[in-house]
């Protein structure tokens, strides 16, 4: 159930997507898309301008899919330029949300080129100049786009390299590449990147593909990769002087605001336009279920946006609340819950455990709300926004407006975090409805509660898991539930005799869909806090238990280091009142972590304070280890928020605490000590580290509570039962 306010038909069939991308779709169907820019500016003198069409049909034609052609860079000028002047742009579509990819990617173009980073300029995410690298999402930056960029840079070198000698008559095995320069070690002639730009045999072999057998630098000779260098535009980021899509301007913009529904669900069955007339030039529209307004300022469309909402009139429709979520999320299983098909094992086990955990929705509270500003000229609009998926929404634009993809162009500056939540158009759709209907540039940024009630939600989950043990305190049999919030690391990495993990899709009541780590956060933590119940059971230390039940390997390994990093075994051992610890471990997107945690409970047992994290990370070889420290701290207090505060409350349709104040984000006097350990392994790929390092921090805090109070919480956000 999508519960977004103007959504007449139901959207399309999304195609599978890669990992845990979700994104449910706000598909708009406009139909009046006049008038032009000329019949605006004649009207708008005059003050209002009022245009209205009923809502489209169902079997109104569709165009594009969800994605368009995920081909990547196919030739090398399609990933890279290189000016006379000798100046190198390199091309990708990944975007810069705050996760590092621009220092990352330039890092990867300026190894192969063998030129420092500071002569690499990176364009990133611009629909009508860059090639199509997927969306920004999934940690796939590091493990697909880095290659793909090396592949085409060091296609670029051997060109480089393969020209001079063809020019100077020696084998190419006998040039160097320097400092973006060609050396012929004989004569000590040079051959540069402008020169190879004027030779017109090599500019014909830009216009090929880029080798898939190049020679790439190997790790134990990077000079650029694997270090640490600073983002390349972070004078501007501090400075103010970046323009991110909040701050985009344009000649003659205007201002846009859109009529929201008062609960979720509710149908709009009148509104009346003619209230916005006494704030002048404003523009109102109507196309469907769809209403705005455009004014010269945003008070202006502010003040009119609240005329037309007073006289807006709703039918309501019955809506869950937060209080009977988990009850609602069972009865709504698709299918129902299947049953343990383990039940005999269990039936004849030394020991056995039933748990549920459940896990609410909570919102990516981004520092930047949504923000568009779309232009149009003449059949074509530009779109400046802030999405980590460029084509896709460009794909999005196309289709509410009937126009083909190439009409559309989608620009997104670096901006100001996403967390899995932008991965939809919305805001930059109804930023171009209002253009078009203005005749002139329109900004739309969101407010804050506009944020939290209509962006998707990370989904909430009900966990049930059960298991069994023999006599030694083996695992004989493991049965693990994921209701609603989904499959990511749903199999168990612990060995046991008979094991399953299943995912059962429910019909959801808020708007969800992708989230740092997604599922694999929810599943980490039934399964880390269920792991540390039955290793009471058994009665083995938590770390006992796990190591009896993991083969050898990078889980094992994290796990161990993070405990010895951290002491596990003396401070087990030692008894300080009101200080507990707990530990966790887990792996997502070919990365793994573990994490140690000490708490301290308040002496009247009603509050505690998380006081240190001790957390081992392996992602393969580091490529830029001061921005990848920043990810695992950057996950580290991200995933404290839901763990200790974060949950969306809502009733009769309304989120309740849709603002900072009341909706309890982490603030300084949450942040524990943090000593984080990151463990390279040149002899592994680089995989994504925005995810994974988030996973263990709330089941680690959680085992940490129990071993001090003995009271457990078996949800999130973790709070102590009430004392009897």
């Amino acid at each position: 159930m999508t519960n977004q306010d103007h959504l007449p038909d139901p959207a399309p069939d999304v195609p599978e997507a890669e990992y845990d991308e979700v994104v449910d779709l706000v598909e708009f169907r406009f139909t009046n898309l006049d008038p032009t820019r000329r019949e605006f500016v004649k009207v708008l003198g005059a003050g209002l301008l009022i245009a209205a069409a009923a809502g489209s049909s169902r079997g109104q034609a569709q165009r594009g899919g969800r994605r368009a052609g995920r081909q990547g860079a196919s030739t090398i000028e399609a990933r890279l330029h290189i000016g006379q002047d000798g100046t190198i742009t390199v091309m990708t579509g990944k975007v810069e949300c705050g996760q590092g990819a621009r220092a990352e990617l330039t890092q990867a173009a300026a190894e192969e080129l063998h030129v420092g980073p500071g002569k690499v300029r990176l364009i990133m995410a611009d629909t009508a100049l860059v090639p199509d690298d997927g969306g920004t999402f999934g940690s796939r930056s590091t493990p697909s786009t880095v290659p793909a960029i090396r592949q085409g840079c060091a296609s670029a070198r051997e060109l480089l390299a393969s020209t001079a000698a063809r020019r100077w008559g020696v084998e190419p095995k006998s040039v160097s590449v320097l400092d973006g320069r060609a050396i012929d070690p004989d004569s000590n002639r040079t051959f540069s990147y402008g020169d190879l730009a004027s030779d017109e045999d090599a500019i014909r072999a830009f216009g090929v593909a880029a080798s898939p057998d190049v020679e790439l630098t190997p790790v134990d000779s990077w000079k650029v990769l694997g270090t640490q260098i600073p983002r390349p535009n972070a004078r501007d980021l501090v400075t103010g002087s970046h323009a991110y899509p909040s701050d985009i301007t344009r000649p003659g913009m205007l201002f846009g605001k859109v009529l929201r529904r008062p609960s979720y669900g509710a149908r709009l069955l009148s509104v009346d336009l003619e209230s916005a007339k006494e704030f002048g030039d404003v523009l109102a529209v109507r196309d469907g279920d769809f209403v705005g307004v455009v004014a010269p300022s945003r008070y202006l469309a502010g003040e009119a946006l609240e005329a037309i909402t007073d006289s807006a009139e709703w039918e309501a429709v019955p809506h869950p609340s937060s209080d009977e979520l988990f009850d609602y999320l069972r009865r709504q299983a698709r299918g129902g819950v299947p049953g343990n098909p383990f039940a005999d094992e269990v039936a004849r086990a030394s020991k056995t455990l039933r748990r549920t955990y459940h896990v609410p929705y909570v919102q990516h509270a981004p520092m930047e709300p949504r923000a568009a500003v779309a232009e149009w000229d003449g059949g074509q609009v530009t779109v400046w926004t802030a999405t980590q998926n460029p084509f896709a929404v460009r794909g999005e634009v196309a289709r509410a407006f009937g126009l083909a993809d190439e009409k559309v162009r989608v620009i997104i500056p670096d901006f100001g975090g996403g967390f899995g939540g932008k991965h939809s158009g919305e805001c930059a759709v109804e930023a171009a409805r209002l253009a078009r209907a203005a005749g002139k540039p329109v900004r739309l940024v969101w407010t804050r509660e506009e944020e939290f009630t209509w962006a998707q939600f990370r989904p909430a989950g009900v966990i049930q898991a059960e298991a069994s043990l023999d006599a030694q305190g083996r695992l004989t049999s493991w049965y693990f539930v994921n209701i609603n919030s989904g499959g990511n690391e749903i199999q168990t990495p612990y060995q046991a005799g008979k094991n399953r993990g299943v995912f059962v899709p429910s019909e959801p009541p808020l708007r969800h869909g992708s989230y740092r780590a997604l599922a694999t956060t929810a599943n980490t933590f039934g399964r880390e806090c269920f792991m540390d119940e039955l290793a009471e059971a058994a009665d083995l230390d938590p770390l006992r238990f796990r190591l009896d039940h993991l083969e050898p390997g990078r889980l094992r390994d994290v796990l161990e280091a993070a405990a010895r990093r951290f002491d596990w075994d003396g401070r087990s051992k030692r008894k300080e009142p009101n200080i507990g610890i707990g530990l966790a471990c887990g792996l997502d997107k070919g990365s793994f972590v573990a994490a140690c945690v000490e708490v301290e409970l308040a002496p009247d047992k009603r509050s505690f304070e998380v006081k240190h994290v001790c957390q081992a990370y392996e992602c393969g070889k580091i490529v830029n280890p001061g921005n990848l420290l920043n990810q695992v701290k950057g996950a580290i207090l991200m995933g404290l928020g839901p763990a200790l505060h974060e949950e969306a409350r809502f009733q009769g349709g309304k989120i309740l605490n849709a603002s900072f104040g009341r909706y309890r984000v982490p603030r300084f006097e949450d942040v524990p000590e943090l000593d984080i350990h990151l463990i390279d392994r040149p002899d592994l790929p680089s995989v994504g580290a925005g995810e994974t390092p988030l996973i263990a921090i709330a089941p680690a805090i959680a085992n940490a509570l129990y071993s001090v109070d003995g009271r457990r919480s078996n949800a999130m956000p973790i709070r102590l039962p009430e004392l009897v």
